[in-house]
């Protein structure tokens, strides 16, 4: 059984910062300002990362800084921005001491083409299953080796991490889930057979297996993130055991607040 997600916390000291940002002329003219205003150190030796951009920007630089210990703190700069914080500048360094830092493990995907090769790529967000042409797919889904679909006809699939449950899993009607819960949300995309099958939640200790069934005729390609593996006739996923990342948000405006607000929206 994996441990528990530790409860968040904050920084000892941020007193040296590492700037990344994406290449818009807002997230760079930001960059400017907040590295004469505070200074940029190399990563290696920052106490805390600042990325200005969208969430993709924010996906981008917890891959590139998994597991280094190295907290990331997104200042929203792009055009979405659920992972980001609201861009200020004058009390940042208040802020990144005041922030809560949460921890984040990825899923670790394992993809099967149709030649026998084996692909591994981890996912923040989620894991998903698309069909690759007009013809529906037809996958059999099985949790912790019990077969528990024995055909779902569907655009596709997502097994999507809490910190990705407002992203594509949300778009296909999967549930929001609070960034600490020990959840992974099982979400199909357009089901036509069973049609009211809606999806599953998962403990983060499940592994999902996923047969493509007929692959020949209705070809299927697996994304972990931005990593996509085409042509797959077996992908198993399962919470990453030794890969983690460090994800801040201020604690006035935190994840869970987020979340509630998303839920009651109308």
């Amino acid at each position: 059984m994996l441990p528990p997600q530790p409860i968040p916390t904050h920084l000892a000291k941020a007193d040296k910062i590492y700037f990344v940002a994406s290449d818009t002329d807002e997230a760079q003219n930001a960059l400017q300002s907040l590295s004469e205003r505070y200074g940029n150190v190399p990563a290696r030796e920052a106490d805390v990362i600042v990325a200005l951009g969208g969430d993709g920007l924010m996906l981008q630089t917890l891959h590139t800084h998994m597991g280094s210990g190295k907290p990331i703190y997104g200042m929203n700069r792009g055009s979405v921005g659920f992972l980001m914080n609201e861009y200020r500048e004058h009390d940042l360094t208040d802020r990144l001491a005041m922030a809560d830092v949460t921890t984040i493990r990825p899923l670790q995907m394992t993809a099967v083409t149709e030649d026998g090769s084996a692909h591994n790529a981890l996912a923040i967000n989620e894991v998903s299953l698309l069909r690759q042409t007009s013809q529906a797919a037809r996958l059999k889904i099985s949790v912790d080796g019990r077969v528990r679909l024995e055909e779902l006809i569907c655009d596709g699939i997502i097994v999507a991490t809490p910190a990705g449950s407002t992203a594509y899993n949300l778009s296909a009607h999967g549930p929001i889930l609070p960034i600490a819960a020990q959840l992974l949300a099982l979400t199909p995309i357009s089901a036509f057979r069973p049609r009211r099958w809606r999806g599953a939640l998962l403990p983060n200790r499940a592994t999902v297996d996923i047969d493509i069934l007929d692959p020949g005729k209705r070809p299927v390609s697996a994304t972990a993130d931005h990593t996509e593996i085409r042509r797959v006739t077996h992908v198993s996923i399962k919470e990453a055991t030794d890969a983690e990342g460090l994800i801040m948000f201020d604690s006035d405006h935190g994840w869970d607040e987020r979340i509630l607000s998303e839920m009651f929206r109308y």
